[in-house]
């Protein structure tokens, strides 16, 4: 389990809208090469999409499924199939700077191949820094309003 905090200059409405846009994550989430929804319409609860990854040197897949959904304050995606089975739950709060962002993440090693996949807390530690990595991106793409 880990958590990255951030402050987003720029209103919760803002990041919300931009962390929805689930078909977007390749702009920010630099493992993800592409996103399929198979069906069209307003993500919320229940909304099922296909995250195309690169781990290491493998491609790999994984279902995902929004499991929280509260406008502005709470996004959640718990993975349902692929390897590396994870949950990070998206929370905001609206500061004097803009929006506070907290990443609650847990992700398993499980599925990975080569030393990696030995050492459990390693994979953790290494999808972390990925994440913040990926969060300082999302943070500098919505502030320069390339939303």
């Amino acid at each position: 389990m880990f958590t990255i905090e951030t402050t987003i200059a720029r209103p919760a409405s803002d990041v919300f809208a931009f962390l929805a846009r689930i078909d977007d994550a390749p702009l920010w989430y630099s493992a993800v090469t592409s996103v399929d929804r198979p069906h069209a319409g307003p993500v919320g609860v229940g909304t099922r999409f296909r995250y195309r990854r690169k781990l290491g040197a493998n491609d790999a897949v994984n279902d995902v499924e929004v499991t929280a959904f509260e406008r502005d304050r709470t996004l959640e995606f718990s993975s349902v199939s692929g390897p590396t089975p994870f949950v990070y739950r998206y929370g905001l709060t609206p500061s004097q700077n803009g929006t506070h962002l907290r990443l609650d993440g847990a992700i398993s090693g499980e599925g990975l191949s080569g030393p990696i996949a030995l050492f459990k807390s390693l994979a953790e530690r290494f999808f972390e820094r990925g994440m913040t990595s990926n969060l300082e991106t999302l943070k500098r793409l919505i502030e320069t309003h390339r939303v």
